[in-house]
């Protein structure tokens, strides 16, 4: 067992590549700028000096060849990780990702594997405008055959990157940019945590909150605030959308009796909208105490302006609002 140290979120995510490439050397990345540059965002910064340009293949700017020869590999036995810039840039990589390797394992029989990871950066707060700073999850969330995964602190962003590299269906792994410099316990031993197991990130009484990504940490902030005022708040951190640990959520819903679903992508046709509709479809309705409560973002593209791009997705006051509009219901 290793001592107790802190790494950020960047730095879990670069080690757990680092030492699946070592034991692994089907394992590879690929992606624009990922080596000499270090990526985007520097999450591969030093990769290319440790594993050569064999192993870190810098590629042409085209999402769509990209992900097509990442599909290729993968279908060929070899075990990619893609990065993509932005997340949103996964719209030129939609055919590739959609109709080839969320379909290959179904469409031959189980016989195709793909075991491709692709990474890629979402979210706003950086000042990066309505191209760089979407939150499109629930649009790869929607596609059977994927498996989808927002990790929230460092220690669960290196379990979850294992088990996404080692699983044999293609993965869609989004890392909010705020997160990258957080920081948290992150042991030193490569580790993996269960894709489909939602944590309890502050257990409560009074209401539930279910949030996603850097939302978590909003809804954490909001928890103490509100705690002053005598409301318990318990916070769910689903940490994978697909699979999606709903007896966790229901579970929590059963014993506080309210719940607020909180996420930064856009209110309508959000993923909360999924989460909501499965808790009302649950034996958690008999339980509930007041309407399940949705807070997204606006619909809007990000604005460039620093205080309109803060207007335009829930921040801590937002949730605090809402846990008590849902809390003094009558």
């Amino acid at each position: 067992m290793s001592t107790p140290r802190e790494l950020t979120y960047l730095e879990a995510v670069r080690e757990c590549m680092s030492q699946e490439m070592r034991v692994n050397e089907d394992v590879f990345i690929m992606g624009e700028d990922i080596g000499l540059y270090g990526g985007a965002f520097g999450v591969t910064r030093g990769m290319l000096e440790e594993f050569g340009k064999e192993r870190v293949r810098n590629t042409p700017i085209s999402e769509a060849a990209i992900a097509g020869a990442a599909v290729g590999a993968a279908m060929t036995g070899m075990r990619p990780i893609v990065e993509l810039q932005f997340s949103d840039f996964i719209t030129i990589a939609t055919d590739q990702i959609v109709n080839q390797a969320a379909k290959n394992r179904y469409m031959f029989g189980g016989k195709g594997k793909v075991p491709l990871v692709l990474r890629t950066p979402s979210g706003s707060g950086t000042g990066a405008a309505a191209q760089h700073s979407q939150s499109l999850e629930a649009w790869m969330a929607h596609i059977p055959g994927l498996k989808v995964i927002q990790p929230s602190t460092a220690y669960d962003a290196k379990g979850l990157l294992k088990a996404a590299i080692d699983d044999d269906n293609p993965v869609i792994f989004y890392e909010h940019k705020l997160l990258y410099r957080t920081k948290g316990h992150v042991p030193e031993e490569s580790y993996s945590l269960p894709i489909g197991k939602a944590d309890i990130k502050r257990a409560g009484t009074d209401v539930t909150i279910v949030a996603t990504a850097i939302m978590v940490h909003k809804a954490l902030q909001a928890a103490v605030e509100l705690e002053k005022e005598g409301i318990s708040v318990e916070i769910i951190d689903p940490r994978t959308l697909v699979p999606l640990d709903i007896e966790t959520i229901v579970e929590s819903v059963k014993k506080t009796g309210r719940v607020v679903v909180v996420h930064e992508a856009v209110k309508r046709g959000g993923f909360g909208g999924e989460i909501a509709s499965l808790i009302a479809e649950s034996e958690a309705f008999d339980y509930l105490d007041a309407p399940i409560k949705r807070l997204g973002g606006k619909s809007v593209p990000i604005p460039y302006n620093p205080v309109l791009e803060k207007a335009a997705i829930p921040q801590e006051q937002d949730i605090i609002q809402a846990v008590k509009d849902t809390v003094f219901r009558r």
